[in-house]
């Protein structure tokens, strides 16, 4: 096999499509979660927004009208209560690609894959568990044996897990961050007149040991709550807990009129810190997506970075495979895209926690303030 990519998400299935575009024979792997809802649970994959700069990319990949075609509603723009309790807006308005996007994931997924296979990928439904070399050892969904297959190349795509990569790189925690999140099913699709700009923005609004976000989605309404493992209170993870813990804030428990507090549903949690892979690539093997940079949510830059990486990934592995010689300047190219994508992301990252003052004994904006103190030309 010329390719394998472990991992059927954005950054997979774009690396994917890339090198199956380009004539070489690729193996993409897919263990996550797929359209059929679980039993007692809205299905969903966190991750849902795409801005709109987005859109020249999807654009380039020969992918923008299918993904119009889905009807993903529209994200015009964000409202924050970010360093004081005024509620302001940020418009999408005057963005040169419009209007960004409240993805369902599961379905945005699922058309990257198929636009992968559809460029000549192979689909297999397994979990890549380690690469020994030019070696893979898999194992194929619903079966308890491992196999071996071996690849010139390997894309790993396996998000925070990092299968391949955390072998050969060290991985560098940026916080403790972890969000709490619930799917409220939505009671009420029609919006009052005039409503429909607000329902179509996230809400972002600081509070004391964190933050939290609101947004409608196609499974209903999400909201999230980001905070430090260690700040986590053991009632957060039940449902009274999370919905008392969410009446204590302003603008978000707004959103929620309507809904009853009986019907909140368990919540669910997800790492959400930031990280970051070094060495990213080397000799036979590439990180892309969160394998490679993982992003704090207030970034809403997660899903466009898988979708750059991706891209950029694909295109280095091709490069290596039409012309051996020119693997070390393709890979240290690729090293320094992802190097200047971190460093803007730190750079944003410490600016906007720092326009938070308001709680200046909280351990977690303490700690985010300190980070802000060891930032070149930021302190």
């Amino acid at each position: 096999m010329d390719v394998t990519v472990a991992g059927g998400g954005p950054a997979g299935s774009v690396a994917a499509l890339i090198t199956a575009s380009a004539g070489y024979r690729v193996l993409l792997f897919d263990d996550g979660p797929h359209s059929s809802p679980r039993s007692g649970r809205t299905a969903f994959k966190i991750g849902e927004s795409l801005p709109p700069a987005a859109r020249p990319l999807l654009r380039d990949l020969g992918l923008l009208d299918g993904f119009l075609a889905a009807g993903h509603p529209r994200s015009t723009g964000t409202y924050s209560a970010w360093g004081s309790e005024e509620l302001l807006g940020h418009s999408h308005l005057f963005d040169p690609y419009g209007h960004g996007w409240h993805l369902d994931r599961l379905r945005f997924d699922a058309f990257l894959r198929d636009a992968a296979v559809a460029a000549g990928a192979e689909l297999r439904r397994a979990t890549v568990l380690e690469q020994l070399g030019s070696r893979l050892i898999v194992r194929e969904r619903g079966s308890a044996a491992a196999t071996e297959l071996h690849s010139r190349w390997t894309v790993d795509a396996t998000g925070r897990r990092c299968v391949i990569g955390r072998r050969h790189g060290r991985r560098r925690r940026q916080d403790r961050l972890i969000t709490a999140y619930a799917v409220f099913r939505d009671r009420h699709p029609a919006h009052p007149e005039g409503q429909e700009d607000v329902e179509a923005r996230t809400l972002v609004e600081a509070a004391p040991h964190g933050w939290w976000y609101t947004t409608r989605i196609p499974a209903g309404r999400l909201v999230a709550y980001l905070t430090d493992r260690d700040l986590v209170e053991p009632s957060l993870r039940t449902p009274e807990g999370f919905w008392r813990d969410l009446a204590r804030t302003g603008h978000v428990y707004h959103r929620l009129e309507g809904y009853d507090p009986a019907s909140a549903p368990v919540p669910r949690w997800a790492p959400a810190h930031g990280l970051q892979l070094t060495p990213a690539a080397g000799p036979g093997w590439v990180a892309a997506g969160d394998a490679a940079l993982a992003f704090d949510p207030l970034s809403s830059q997660g899903i466009l970075t898988a979708l750059l990486t991706g891209a950029r990934a694909g295109q280095t592995v091709a490069a290596c495979l039409a012309d051996a010689g020119r693997t070390g300047a393709a890979l240290t190219n690729y090293t320094q895209f992802l190097e200047g994508i971190a460093a803007a992301y730190r750079r944003h990252h410490a600016y906007a926690y720092d326009q938070e003052q308001r709680w200046p004994s909280s351990p977690f904006w303490q700690r985010r303030r300190r980070a802000v103190k060891t930032m070149p030309g930021i302190a």
